[in-house]
């Protein structure tokens, strides 16, 4: 994700400019800058940089338990900040940076990249077409090997599968009902002896809205993981239903593959009319879907609306309160999990 958000403000170059790279890991760093030319300042330390260079904006793309004390730490130091999901990995201190980016007037963004995915806009415009109560069965599972797999290993010392690619798709379901979420089961398994005793490389949530609406997302990491419906994209109600067809994006050898997991290829739309005989008076429609972007240009969509957000003051309540409720749910289903009962919310 640093690397594309890089990459966005490094081709924004008459909005942004770049005035250092931070990274832990010197090669990776040291990549990204000959990418660019070799042209910006390179820092090891992020407190450094800050103290350095001073920034107007923080893009920051670091593993989440390091988010809440980076994103305040910016904040603070007067900058707006774009923030990768979750904000936290705990609620209460993602309400803290929230508060703090309110109390401080500073922008705070967070990469909810499916928000400026248009395929993805029409998908839950149609969803909200169907009726009420909504059936939605979401998952995205990946077969990682390699240094996915080192890098999933690494995620998983502070997040379960569930809550770190979670937020995307509960937060797509709350959009999809405009109902209240009310309570979250959880179900998980720790498929290898390669991570810690308490860690779970696979997990499955449940949520229940006050609508009568339901939904369920399943998520696995690591070199077990089955290829088969690992992309599932699917919404029901009592007009009909609509799926994401994605057909190359889910077809085997791709569940690793970063740049597939936003894409959509079609939407099918299918209707529940039915005639005096029983049989359907429409056919489904395919919904050919022709704005596909990368994953690096839906990156460069996220920074165009930072920008707005900057230039032109935007109020980010509703935003801000989304991020709140999709964390909130995915950590209860992770509660729930450990715990073994329903969580109420």
């Amino acid at each position: 994700m640093g690397t594309s958000h890089a990459r966005a403000y490094h081709q924004m170059s008459d909005a942004f400019e770049i005035v250092g790279l931070v990274s832990r890991g010197a090669a990776s760093r040291q990549k990204l800058n000959a990418e660019f030319g070799g042209r910006y300042a390179e820092f090891a330390d992020y407190a450094e940089a800050l103290a350095k260079t001073k920034p107007q904006a923080v893009c920051l793309s670091t593993y989440p338990e390091t988010h809440a004390a980076y994103a305040l730490a910016a904040l603070e130091a007067g900058a707006h900040v774009f923030l990768e999901k979750p904000v936290a990995d705990n609620l209460a201190d993602c309400e803290r940076v929230i508060a703090a980016a309110k109390q401080l007037r500073r922008k705070l963004v967070v990469g909810y990249i499916l928000h400026v995915h248009p395929s993805w806009t029409k998908f839950t415009e149609l969803a909200r077409t169907l009726g009420t109560p909504l059936v939605m069965r979401m998952n995205l599972n990946q077969q990682s090997s390699g240094p996915n797999w080192e890098t999933h290993k690494q995620l998983l010392k502070t997040t379960s599968p569930i809550v770190d690619c979670g937020v995307h798709y509960v937060d797509v379901m709350c959009r999809m009902t405009g109902s209240r979420p009310i309570s979250v089961n959880g179900i998980g398994a720790r498929l290898t002896d390669e991570i810690a005793a308490n860690q779970i490389n696979y997990g499955h949530l449940q949520v229940t809205f006050a609508d009568g609406s339901v939904g369920w997302y399943e998520a696995g990491w690591g070199p077990m993981m089955s290829e088969t419906a690992f992309f599932v994209k699917d919404v029901i109600g009592p007009k009909g239903s609509v799926s994401i067809v994605a057909t190359t994006a889910a077809s085997a050898g791709q569940s690793a593959n970063v740049d597939a997991h936003s894409k959509t290829e079609a939407l099918r739309l299918h209707h529940a009319t039915r005639g005096p005989d029983g049989t359907f008076t429409r056919t489904d429609e395919i919904i050919t879907v022709t704005d596909e972007p990368t994953h690096d240009e839906l990156c460069r969509r996220e920074q165009d609306v930072f920008l707005r957000a900057i230039r032109e003051d935007g109020d980010l309540t509703e935003h801000w309160q989304s991020a709140i409720d999709s964390l909130r749910i995915v950590l209860a289903a992770d509660q729930s999990f450990r715990e073994g009962r329903t969580v109420k919310l």
